[in-house]
């Protein structure tokens, strides 16, 4: 488990980093603050006292993501490939499938030093915000909390069709939440009959909604659009600030979170390791 120093040293390392650079890191510090023991998953650089360098890996199961940073006064001195290569090396001696590398979208330092390494660009992930728009709510669907073993596999599928998971990746990433997270688990429902899925993170006095997808042959019936206004409107009585965090493979694949009134304001790029 991280100290509260080292997390102190983490967060201060990324303001520098995001001050310099003018973007956002996707450090994930709900999970860096719950840490298992039975792993290293963090990977520290220091020159005297001082941290310079930070790598943190974050595992779903079979799946790996790796985000760091160095120190703008430290950088080109072979610091992140190194911290990289304790990432792949602790990664590639467990079950691990696919290796994910996370980079601001911004970020042209990242995007060069990632020409180095083989790695192909597979998604880009956006972060959106909820302004202020009149929403109209339709009760042709439904938005309940998942609580049964159907509700269980039917979020398994949504994965698969959704995210292009495997089963198994599917499984050990829902395992992961379960266990993990506080996240609020939605089922959507259309006439008795599960459409999809998402989740609802309530923290730090912001609401996030995560892994919403609806099964393919139920898409563009408007049904995505309706059980997200639901759930605006649940978070917005709440009084909580609305986040929002999607793949999409381009911008013009967020237009339905756009038409409910999100707006992006950081995305992050994700490359996978091919070697």
């Amino acid at each position: 488990m991280l100290t509260e120093k080292e997390l102190l040293e983490i967060k201060r390392l990324q303001e520098v980093c995001e001050l310099d650079g003018g973007f956002q890191l996707k450090l994930n510090f709900d999970m860096l603050e719950n840490r298992s023991e039975d792993r290293q998953e963090d990977f520290f650089h220091y020159e005297g006292d001082q941290l310079v360098g930070f790598l943190g890996s974050y595992c779903w199961g079979s799946r790996v993501e790796l985000c760091g940073m160095v120190h703008p006064d430290s950088r080109r001195k072979g610091i992140f490939s190194s911290l990289l290569k304790l990432g792949f090396d602790e990664a590639k001696k467990r079950d691990t499938e696919t290796i994910l590398l996370n980079a601001p979208t911004e970020s042209q330092s990242a995007k060069e030093f990632l020409k180095t390494i083989p790695c192909n660009f597979t998604v880009a992930e956006y972060q959106m915000q909820w302004q202020p728009t009149d929403l109209v709510e339709d009760n042709t669907v439904t938005v309940r909390a998942s609580s049964s073993k159907e509700d269980w596999e039917a979020e398994i599928q949504l994965e698969i069709s959704g995210f292009g998971m495997t089963e198994k990746q599917a499984e050990e990433m829902q395992q992961v939440i379960s266990e993990n997270s506080s996240d609020h688990r939605l089922i959507i429902e259309v006439d008795g009959r599960i459409a999809g899925k998402m989740r609802v993170s309530e923290l730090n006095g912001e609401a996030w909604i995560y892994g919403f997808t609806v099964f393919p042959e139920l898409r563009g019936k408007g049904i995505g659009r309706k059980a997200l206004t639901k759930v605006v409107k649940m978070e917005l009585q709440k009084g909580l600030p609305i986040f929002l965090e999607v793949e999409a493979k381009n911008a013009h694949a967020l237009g339905l979170y756009e038409s409910c009134g999100f707006k992006t304001y950081h995305s992050q790029d994700y490359y996978l390791h091919s070697e």
